[in-house]
């Protein structure tokens, strides 16, 4: 999984989100975004990235981080059970 793609798509999500007047909305929504269309390796990935931020990879964007941080929980994909 390339983290710098994952951030850029991200920060581009982040860049369309941005431009909304109500700064709530926007940060749910992208929350939503990624979470109703980036699988769940793709979630994980970048999750792990906010918490741990590769000095060499693309900064992610502070709308992005944001709603990472205030809607961690819904983009937490669920961990599989074990049999």
């Amino acid at each position: 999984m390339d983290n710098q793609n994952l951030i850029d798509m991200a920060n581009r999500i982040g860049d369309f989100f941005d431009s909304m007047p109500d700064r709530e909305e926007a940060l749910a929504g992208i929350a939503d975004h990624i979470r109703r269309f980036w699988e769940p390796r793709m979630r994980r990935a970048l999750l792990a990235e906010l918490d741990h931020p590769d000095a060499s990879g693309i900064a992610m964007a502070g709308i992005v981080k944001e709603a990472l941080v205030k809607h961690r929980a819904q983009l937490t994909p669920a961990t599989p059970a074990t049999v």
